[in-house]
Order: C-alpha cells, then structure tokens, then sequence
C-alpha cells in the first residue's frame, strides 16, 4: 500500500510538472517580452513601409510602377510626419482620453476636430461631423460617396496590434471605429488588415495568415473576392506577380467609384489587394516585399505600410534587419506631429491595452508568460456601399444643351470669373438661383467647391426637395475643390430630374453664400466585375 502511495504521488507531481509547461486546451502562449517585441514590429513596419513607398503613391495609376524607388534607413524619420501614423494615433489618444469602449462619436469628435487636412473618406466624415451627422451615419453611403475608400484600412493598425490571437475583438473595435468614415468594403478593409495582424502574432506562414484574416470578413464582399481572386492568381502564377497584377487591374481596376472616370483608384480593395500581391510574392523578405507592394501602384506608401506591419508583427521587432532597426531605434523618441506619441510610447501604451483586452477575453497575463484564449471571428453583416454601381458619364456645367440655368450666375474659368467665352464653372450667390439637369442612369453626384465663403443649396429630386447641401468647409485652414456636394445612388433606371435652389444662406462660420457647380457624374446600374469577367487563362 506504502509502495501504491508512494507511485500516485510521483505520478501527480508528473502531472503538475507536465501542466506547467503545456499550453491549456483552447489557449495560445507567448512570452510577454515576444508580444511586445511583435508590437514594436508592427509599428516599426508602418513607419519604413510609408516611407519606401512615400515617393511613389500614385505616380502609378492603372500601371506598374516602373522607376527606381530610392531609400535608405534615414528616410524612415519621415514617417513622423505620415498621416498613416498620426491619423490612427488620434484614435488611439481617444482611447486614452474617453476608454477604449467609447462610443464612436466620441472618437469621431476627437478626429473632427484635429488640426490636420483630411482628405476622401475622412474628409467626409469631418465635413458630417460638423453638419451633425455622427457615425455610423458618418460613414454611410448615404452621406459619404467615399465609403468604401482606402481610409479606415490604412488606420485600423493598432486594433489588430492590440488584439493578439482575438479576432473577435478586433472586428468588434473595428466595426465602431471604421463606421465613422466607411461602410462595407471600406470598413472591411480595415478589418482584415487587423485580421492580419491577429493571425500574424501565433501563426508564421503567410498565406495561412491572409486565410485567417479572410475570416474576420464576408466571404459575400467584394473585398473577400478580390483577394480570393489574389490567392488564386498566386497559384496560377508562383512566380509572376506582374501577370498576377495584370489580372487583377483587368478585373478591379476601374469599379471605384470615388475616382469614377479615370485611372485614379482609391478604394480599399484594389489597394488590398496589393497588399495580398505584396505579402505573398514577397514570400517574407522585407525589401522584396516592400518593392512588389509599392511596384503595384495606385496608393502606393499606405500598401507597403501595411504589408511591411504584417511582416513586423510575424517576425518581431528584434527579428527586422538590423539596418531598418537602426533606423527606426534612431527617431524612436521623436513625437509623432498632431500627436503625443512617439514610437516608443506607442508600443508600450499598444502592449497595456493588448494585455488588458486579453485579460478581459478570458486570458491569462503572467510575469513570465501570456495566455491569449482563442478566438473564432464572429462575422459581421453584410453591407455593400454601391451595389453594382459603375461610372457612365460627366456632364459639365458648360453643356448648355444639358443644364437648365436661371438666376445669377457667374462664369468661372479656372477660378477667375469670365465675361464670354469657355468656362468650367457656375458660381452663384443670391437667392433663388437654380440649375436643373435631367439625366437617364441610377446614380448622380454634383460636383463643386466645399470653401470658406460656400453657402447652402436645397436639393430636389424628380420634383422633390431631398435635402440641403452646404458647402461650407475651412477646418484645419484646408478647403476642397471638384468634390462631391451631393449624391444619391440606387434610382430607378430611367430619367430623372435634379434641381439645384441658391438659398442665400450661410452657416455662422462661413464668408459668404456661395455656390460653385462644375459637373455632374452619373452612374448606371451594371453586372459586376466578377459576374461578367473571365481571367485570361479561363
């Protein structure tokens, strides 16, 4: 019995031996220095990915970017004046201030009323801030013709370099953070880029990383398709990523509908899907990864941002090459501009609050070791900004056979006001000044000036006011011009009738009442890209 005893208390020091060193069913382990070591990679790879990639963005639109791309590890100093930096560093300075539960209007206050130029889906969701449209209305499509742009994808880094291994959680923030300036794609880019960046932490093989983060996002989205379409040409051509490209840009490249007309291509899923391109024909090396992201064009210092954060966070900091480490170790202290952070206080603030989201998941934090409890996705809803919505023509104001004018308007001719002759532009002030168009499509935006003497406008359609449009903007001194005033998508097919009324009212903040029209895009209603196109080897 002595002997039985004695066995069965060996046998549980065993045991305890054993459960001490093992992982927990439904559990992942990581060092607590390693998880802070991946966060500072990841923030390191933005800051030398925007900065490769700086002298290139959008020299290359439709086309392969061909020229020398230039840059040593001192350029990486110039990320702190990126706005891919400071941009998300204000949300993260709004965790800090109102919790990382906040409400989404108290993130969307803070970012409205930083003071820095903003630019496309950002733009709009300050402009709704201030004509008191808070998110998620912000970002709808409704009131945001920039929706599914590139914006929130290339601001939803530090959710993802909090959310180790929790997926989840990472599209829970995400969701009300990216609603602020997106809808749909644009919004489902941001999550998968922190899908990227979950899966980078546990997982080290690179297309399993980008299957993951295709998790945290509609399988029924455009963005998923697009990068399934990615994956797909990576097997047909291992070691051709221009052919790759090629297909894609045949496929995807002109479905934007915030550069509808031309070869400009802001939306999220193109400019992620060279993200993917970059990822996977760079097979891990930071330069070759860098130089195939920026080589693929269009918004080309935000993609290699990404994908290089996507390599810091699998490889950690202490794994970059020693002369990218250098050159970030050497503006580590330097503040971020619009910000109170610097590299340094980014990644240990990023590190408290991933231990603090971990713990809250039903993980472990430790002195020596993390447990992070694994977590499956929890699929978001499907939301299409623009459903089969394509670009069909422009219609200037100087069309005169199109536009029905009365009232007092001026004639403007690259901003200066002409007498006779060629114009490009109708600008009014007085009350009662009206334009009309009747166009045939499913789709319209009118086109003009947001600037600081800009007034109010009541819209109508089809014989009905929709609403009033004011065209007031002067925050940050910035102003905008041939932006988008109003728009309304999902008509009837057929013709319809806009009207445009000068109300000769202004907000208290604005110079003066002025309208300015240049043009009218319209759209039509058409099967999508992957509902008509074949690839060439199809």
């Amino acid at each position: 019995m002595k002997f039985i005893v004695r066995l069965s208390a060996a046998l549980m020091l065993a045991v305890m031996l054993v459960s001490c060193n093992s992982v927990p069913e439904g559990f992942r382990q990581i060092k607590p220095d390693i998880l802070k070591d991946k966060i500072a990679g990841g923030w390191a790879g933005k800051m030398i990915g925007v900065t490769y990639g700086a002298p290139t963005e959008f020299r290359a639109e439709g086309r392969i970017y061909s020229d020398t791309i230039s840059w040593k590890p001192a350029d990486i100093k110039g990320s702190i004046w990126q706005d891919d930096l400071y941009v998300q560093l204000t949300f993260l300075m709004s965790m800090d201030k109102f919790g990382i539960d906040a409400p989404s209007k108290k993130f969307q206050e803070m970012f409205a009323k930083a003071g820095y130029p903003l630019w496309h889906a950002n733009m709009m969701a300050r402009k709704n801030y201030f004509d008191s449209i808070f998110a998620p209305l912000s970002g709808d499509p409704r009131y945001n013709i920039h929706a599914d742009d590139i914006d929130f994808q290339i601001e939803a880094d530090y959710i993802g370099f909090m959310c180790p291994g929790m997926p989840r959680k990472a599209d829970e923030i995400a969701g009300r953070i990216g609603h602020i300036m997106n809808y749909g794609d644009g919004v489902y880019g941001g999550m998968f880029v922190a899908g990227l960046y979950s899966a980078a932490f546990f997982e080290n093989d690179i297309s399993k990383i980008i299957l993951k983060a295709l998790g945290s996002i509609p399988g029924q989205s455009d963005y998923a398709k697009i990068v399934r379409d990615v994956i797909l040409l990576h097997n047909r051509f291992p070691g051709d990523w221009k052919a790759a490209w090629k297909e894609i840009q045949d496929k995807w490249g002109n479905v934007d509908i915030c550069g509808a007309g031309d070869n400009f291509n802001i939306d999220a899923k193109l400019n992620g899907a060279f993200i993917v391109i970059g990822l996977l024909y760079g097979e891990g090396d930071p330069m070759k990864t860098l130089e195939i992201t920026a080589r693929c064009g269009q918004d080309s210092d935000c993609n290699p941002s990404n994908a290089m954060a996507v390599l810091g966070v699998l490889k950690g900091f202490s794994n970059l090459p020693e002369f990218m480490k250098k050159g970030v170790s050497d503006v580590a202290d330097s503040v971020f501009i619009n910000t109170t952070y610097s590299f340094n206080k980014a990644v240990t603030a990023t590190y408290n609050y991933a231990t603090g989201l971990i713990k809250e998941n039903g993980g472990e934090v430790k002195e020596k070791i993390i447990l992070v409890k694994e977590q499956s996705p929890e699929m978001p809803p499907l939301e299409v900004s623009f459903p089969n919505l394509v670009f069909d023509k422009s219609i200037p104001v100087s069309d005169v056979a199109s536009w029905k004018i009365s009232g007092s308007w001026d004639k403007m001719l690259k901003g200066k006001k002409i007498s006779s002759g060629k114009y490009d532009q109708l600008v009014a002030a007085r009350k009662g000044s009206e334009l009309e168009l009747t166009f045939e499509g499913t789709g319209i935006s009118l086109n003009g000036n947001w600037v600081k003497d800009g007034g109010i406008a009541e819209i109508f359609l089809d014989g009905k006011s929709d609403r009033t449009a004011d065209t007031y903007y002067h925050f940050s001194g910035q102003e905008h011009y041939n932006i988008s005033i109003w728009h309304v998508f999902g008509l009837q097919p057929g013709k319809h009738k806009v009207r445009l009324m000068v109300k000769g009212e202004k907000r208290a903040e604005s110079a003066g009442t002025n309208i300015s029209i240049d043009d009218a895009i319209i759209f039509r209603t058409a099967p999508k890209a992957d509902e008509t196109y074949k690839f060439s080897f199809e």
